[in-house]
């Protein structure tokens, strides 16, 4: 397909990056207006352009990394030189049936929500869209189920997404922080620390992956009676571990929300 990437922030980025990397065959244009940042793209063989509607008519596929306040603006810009394309918008905020109202009838709209993850083909990508588009739709989820894992969820859901899989990845640094600077503090420097953590939340969410049971029950495989990683958890449970992320993450959708 010819891809046509409208904002080049990190996530808009890392997507053009991902697509370019694990999904092959494809053409990719980027565009921002301050590209000097991103120019080191056009080695990877990915276009970049300052200008929003460069080539737009060629495009197979259409995705928006932008923030919800410039949607209005970029539309006036394409929609008049356009017809008849996939339009996927990972703009938080606005829904599927709000944009396809904007964008009329005659292109598809398809709601994505992915996690800077998909630079790596990482990504858990959360999609939705108007039964009318599913065609359409299915080749956005095949694009990027290349990219990590796509789960297809009701619209209503979409902000809960955007807190999970994509608010979610700084969470899960966030634990890896803490894990790399407990590291330190019982004697390891800082790389290998580092090392160790990241390698081993990797380790346990490819387990939770492959086997797709509550994680709970690998818990149970990790402890052991008087051990010293049940003693762990209790800690951490004391301290508010499990409440504090569950408080956290319900506290991002309010404020999406609000």
């Amino acid at each position: 397909m010819n891809i046509h990437i409208i904002g080049g922030g990190n996530l808009g980025v890392a997507i053009a990056i991902g697509i370019n990397n694990y999904s092959k065959n494809h053409s990719i244009t980027i565009t921002r207006r301050n590209i000097d940042s991103i120019l080191y793209l056009e080695k990877e063989g990915i276009s970049v352009k300052a200008n929003n509607t460069h080539h737009i008519e060629q495009a197979d596929l259409i995705i928006l990394t932008i923030k919800p306040y410039q949607v209005d603006a970029v539309f006036e810009e394409i929609l008049p030189l356009i017809s008849n394309k996939i339009i996927a918008s990972a703009v938080s905020g606005l829904s599927i049936e709000s944009l396809q109202e904007k964008v009329g009838t005659s292109h598809s709209m398809v709601h994505i929500m992915p996690n800077i993850a998909v630079r790596f083909g990482e990504s858990a990508t959360c999609v939705s869209y108007l039964e009318k588009n599913k065609t359409d739709a299915q080749k956005v989820i095949d694009l990027f189920n290349d990219l990590g894992t796509v789960a297809v969820i009701d619209e209503k859901l979409m902000d809960a997404a955007t807190v999970l899989g994509a608010c979610g990845t700084a969470y899960a640094l966030r634990y890896i922080r803490a894990s790399m600077q407990a590291g330190i503090e019982i004697g390891f420097d800082a790389q290998t620390a580092l090392a160790i953590a990241s390698q081993t939340a990797k380790g346990a969410a490819t387990m939770a992956l492959v086997e797709k049971i509550h994680p709970e029950q690998l818990i149970d495989r990790v402890t052991t009676p008087q051990g010293c990683t049940i003693v762990g958890l209790n800690e951490m449970e004391h301290q508010g571990f499990s409440s504090s992320l569950i408080k956290g993450i319900k506290t991002s959708l309010q404020k999406i929300k609000s």
